[in-house]
């Protein structure tokens, strides 16, 4: 069964901000912990923790936890030409491929049988904080875990982009 919801980073990656279904009734919350580090919450309306993402130590790696800090699975960036390919790997449940092709605002979600999880698109514009539309069409992963690998996702672009403005000049 098809489930889409809506969410969004803030523009200084802290605070809470909500998540809304297609009746605009919001289902949950992210909680971008701090803008010193890339960690959100996902959270019940209720305010109780469900899932958490983050980097693992002096890793490029995205962590997702539950709420008894165990961890449910693993995404990272694989190298590829001409489009954006990373892996999540769902422990004990497969390994999923996220694909983008270059240049493009929308992002899909395919099984160990290439067969469409979920997809989701970039809904912001240019000077806005990065929001989301998910659509989530497995029962494998509940939508909260595929928001967690979205907001994974999203770190792992900010930090390559911020190291790559950083890099000294090449001589």
């Amino acid at each position: 069964m098809e489930k889409t919801v809506y969410f969004s980073d803030n523009f200084f990656s802290s605070g809470e901000t909500e998540i809304f279904n297609e009746d605009q009734k919001i289902i949950g919350k992210l909680d971008l912990r701090s803008a010193f580090s890339a960690a959100v919450d996902i959270k019940a309306p209720d305010g109780k923790i469900i899932l958490s993402g983050s980097f693992g130590f002096f890793s490029n790696k995205w962590y997702i936890k539950d709420h008894e800090e165990k961890e449910l699975g693993e995404l990272r960036e694989r190298f590829a030409f001409f489009k954006s390919i990373y892996e999540y790997k769902a422990h004990g449940r497969g390994i999923y491929r996220l694909e983008c092709p270059a240049f493009s605002r929308e992002y899909t979600l395919f099984d160990e049988n290439d067969e469409l999880a979920a997809e989701f698109k970039r809904t912001d514009s240019f000077f806005e904080a990065a929001a989301f539309e998910l659509s989530d069409y497995t029962t494998a992963l509940e939508t909260e875990e595929l928001v967690a690998v979205v907001m994974g996702m999203n770190a792992i672009q900010k930090r390559r982009s911020s190291q790559n403005s950083a890099a000294p000049p090449a001589t």
